[in-house]
């Protein structure tokens, strides 16, 4: 049942939710972000209260969302993420939570199948515009990470990371 409505949630945020404007003029349209909160709480294993989600999303696997977090316009979710309370995400952001493996020489990196390992996030997270995140990161409470950021290693709570790879650049007072 439970595969089910997850399937009619993601219709729903397809046909309608994932088209409808998100901000117009400075203007949330309530009509869309109800319509998107109630497709997110179908489709998401856990969904907290006054959620916003972005348009256009494409995701996985179990995602879990916080209370008051959001995900950006255009996200990439390809595996487990799980998203603490207060975090806010910029648009065209991407969540790989799963990578081949290269080891063999004598077989084809596509035939040599693949790990999966969560990305945790927790509360009270700003994630810059188009930040990718990679499989088994841990982003610690209060941290930032800089638009355009690839972050590959775990991320201290309060710590504010930028560049490729991603690396510490400040903290947080």
């Amino acid at each position: 049942m439970k595969k089910v409505m997850k399937a009619i949630g993601y219709l729903i945020y397809v046909v309608l939710g994932g088209w409808l404007p998100h901000y117009q003029c400075g203007y949330s349209w309530p009509i869309s972000s109800y319509i998107k909160r109630v497709s997110a709480k179908m489709m998401f294993d856990e969904c907290g209260e006054k959620v916003d989600i972005g348009r256009h999303i494409s995701f996985s696997a179990k995602v879990s969302l916080g209370d008051r977090s959001s995900i950006g316009d255009n996200a990439y979710i390809n595996g487990e993420l799980r998203i603490g309370k207060d975090v806010m995400m910029s648009p065209n952001c991407a969540f790989i939570a799963a990578n081949h493996n290269f080891d063999r020489m004598d077989i084809p990196m596509n035939r040599q199948g693949g790990t999966k390992e969560p990305i945790i996030i927790e509360d009270d997270v700003w994630i810059g515009y188009g930040v990718i995140i990679t499989a088994g990161v841990y982003v610690g409470k209060g941290a930032i990470l800089a638009a355009g950021a690839v972050v590959t290693k775990d991320v201290e709570p309060y710590t504010i990371v930028g560049g490729v790879p991603a690396k510490p650049i400040g903290v947080r007072k």
